[in-house]
């Protein structure tokens, strides 16, 4: 057994980012994993090449997402961006050597486009153009032809194109530099712990978006995201904390609670950039914050401060070497 996990270990943050794209829920891919991982251990003595250990652990893992995906109902996504069983993904399941494709990968509009493909379709696009591997092994690893692996890419980049997706975070990031990043952090925190409105409203593009899965709803513009921060979380007290997750700035966010005497938990808040403003917030509400290394209460007073010196930073000496 020893033996067996010093084999897999390598390969399982990659194994369970794939799961992840494909199911969209982090607790659905813990699953496939393991069941992927108990199925090579039984099968291990089969494979005769080792160099294939790669391919054949994929084709393991994306034919039983695929049968999960068969079994469960369909899940309708609504209009727009939102999907309300996707749940954040911690950066650091990626592990130390992630590339900055890794991160990309796992952005939430990427991941939300992902879930509007068909299963087959999901699998091939992932397979050829994040996990790098070819036609033919696609085919293999599908029990399909390298024909008919062909034409679902191709359907599959259209319906992506389609989407509309814009540039990755990463290369929003990046044109943004580290300094002006962790400013806007900083700032869109600050308005939140002051309960400034207006400096959070100020920070939007004319169309941005909120939304706080799992709940179905939806504030698009200034106008409506404003309303709504008035009549509701605006008048509560809250402390964020930064987060790395899904490959973009994040925040998990604590709300005072009297009877505790202390910041609880509040969610995870996904913020998408454009240029240097803030174009979507995803809050989500259920997320377990210790998953993404962060305290499970604050203290009151301010040492529930946002710490927000030297994050989210953008190294890409880190990512190219």
């Amino acid at each position: 057994m020893d033996g067996f996990t010093a084999l897999i270990e390598p390969l399982r943050a990659e194994l369970h980012a794939h799961c992840y794209r494909m199911l969209g829920s982090v607790h659905d891919a813990d699953d496939a994993v393991q069941e992927t991982l108990v199925r090579a251990w039984r099968a291990i003595d089969r494979l005769d090449d080792r160099a294939r250990l790669r391919p054949w652990l994929f084709r393991i893992a994306t034919n039983r997402c695929l049968t999960m995906l068969t079994g469960r109902a369909r899940r309708e996504l609504p209009t727009g961006t939102e999907a309300t069983w996707l749940e954040p993904y911690a950066d650091g399941r990626l592990g130390p050597e992630a590339r900055t494709v890794a991160r990309e990968s796992i952005e939430l509009s990427f991941v939300v486009a992902l879930q509007r493909l068909s299963a087959r379709q999901r699998a091939v696009l992932l397979l050829r153009d994040v996990l790098g591997f070819s036609s033919r092994e696609v085919a293999e690893q599908l029990g399909s032809s390298v024909g008919a692996v062909d034409s679902a890419m191709q359907r599959a980049r259209k319906a992506l194109a389609e989407a509309n997706l814009g540039p990755s975070q990463q290369a929003v990031l990046g044109g943004l530099g580290e300094p002006a990043v962790r400013d806007l952090a900083r700032r869109y925190a600050i308005a939140w712990e002051t309960g400034d409105v207006e400096a959070i409203v100020g920070m939007l593009t004319d169309d941005a978006r909120y939304s706080m899965p799992p709940l179905p709803v939806l504030y698009t513009g200034r106008p409506a995201i404003r309303e709504f921060l008035v009549g509701g979380p605006l008048g509560l007290r809250w402390r964020f904390r930064p987060a790395a997750a899904n490959g973009q700035v994040a925040f998990g966010i604590y709300r005072w609670d009297d009877r505790a005497a202390a910041y609880l938990p509040g969610g995870l808040d996904l913020l998408r950039l454009r240029s240097d403003r803030v174009a979507e917030v995803v809050s989500f509400l259920d997320a377990d914050l210790t998953a993404f290394g962060l305290p499970a209460r604050l203290p009151p007073g301010r040492d529930g401060s946002t710490p927000l010196a030297g994050l989210y930073r953008h190294d890409r000496r880190k990512d190219d070497h």
